[in-house]
């Protein structure tokens, strides 16, 4: 039985310990860095957003991971299965890129000689702003995007660490947002219909221990002109008191339990992110497989830290069955999953 958070209160306690462990349909716990008992260099906070069409999608991220920033943009070509990363590493941010301290509203930006990005959100309307001059050899990209019609219902969990009484992790995804914008670079341009592209947030804020691995994946779009999609992963945590699997029909949220992700392998044991995947879930409820088309990796590492990373770009067929039984059917339907290796 998943422990449903129904009342708004603190997340952290007097001891800086999470309130209460669970999972919610919208940002109820209230997140203030100061009720942080942890040594600071652990805190991690994050904006991250995707946002895909059916040929092209653009991923950017602001995160201050306290003794390190980071400052990530993507571009995605589903047809050519490619993509293009620029990042840019802060030292020693310790919350100083300002992170919105409640997901419903809230401003973040970074500027630089290289680079202008802003997230801005009034409540209503996400406005994404990028201008990054040198994005690898293909010139300055430029991209503004909003999103809208956000749901009213998205997936927002409260986790513990086992044995790390301090550590936890807040996290709320959003998923299925209506984009319109453009991105262009070099000349071409790259433009995003409200009719036919999607937008994601992953805003993240917690304490982490130093090495984990985790799996997450989503999917957005329509099914018959209704809104559908999912959020599913594990790895994040103790989930004893709830998973953060969950669909989302028409904008409300309809609860998973867990939810395995089965990644092929290659002949010596390493994991095959291009060849087909499989899903599945413990209540049968998420069963779907799934064929890679891109997968943005990338690996970095300093010293005693370490990032390995796999976002698989792909297409899923299956069926998804609803709270009160509807069973959703889709085939070749936008979306990805990916696992990530950390020692941060």
């Amino acid at each position: 039985m998943q422990h449903e958070i129904t009342e708004a209160s603190r997340l952290l306690d007097s001891r800086g310990r999470l309130a209460e462990p669970g999972w919610c349909r919208s940002p109820l716990p209230v997140y203030e860095r100061g009720d942080i008992k942890a040594p600071g260099f652990r805190i991690k906070e994050w904006d991250y957003y995707l946002v895909t069409g059916p040929d092209f999608g653009i991923a950017l991220t602001i995160a201050d991971n306290s003794y390190m920033g980071l400052i990530s943009v993507s571009l995605l070509d589903f047809k050519a299965a490619g993509e293009t990363t620029e990042s840019i590493i802060l030292p020693f941010t310790f919350g100083k890129l300002g992170l919105p301290a409640d997901s419903r509203k809230g401003d973040v930006s970074f500027r630089n000689e290289r680079l202008a990005i802003t997230f801005s959100c009034d409540g209503t309307i996400r406005r994404l702003s990028v201008a990054m001059k040198r994005f690898k050899d293909l010139g300055t990209l430029d991209a503004e995007i909003e999103l809208s019609d956000e749901p009213a219902e998205s997936m927002v969990i409260t986790t513990p660490f086992a044995k790390k009484p301090r550590h936890f992790y807040f996290n709320r995804k959003i998923i299925g947002m209506r984009a319109r914008g453009v991105a262009a670079v070099d000349g071409r341009r790259v433009a995003f219909d409200h009719d036919s592209a999607f937008g994601l947030l992953d805003w993240g804020r917690g304490v982490w221990p130093y090495a984990g691995t985790w799996y997450w994946g989503a999917g957005m779009g329509l099914v018959g002109g209704k809104s559908f999609g999912w959020n599913v992963g594990y790895g994040f945590g103790d989930t004893g008191a709830a998973t953060e699997n969950m669909l989302f029909y028409e904008g409300r949220a309809h609860k998973l339990e867990n939810v395995v992700f089965n990644i092929p392998k290659t002949a010596d044991g390493g994991d095959d992110f291009l060849s087909p995947w499989t899903f599945g879930s413990s209540d049968g409820r998420f069963e779907m497989d799934f064929v890679p088309r891109l997968d943005r990796a990338a690996r970095t590492a300093v010293g005693p830290l370490m990032s390995d990373q796999h976002q698989v770009f792909g297409l899923f067929s299956g069926k998804a069955r609803l709270d009160d039984g509807k069973v959703i059917e889709v085939r070749d339907f936008p979306g990805f999953a990916e696992k990530v290796r950390n020692r941060w």
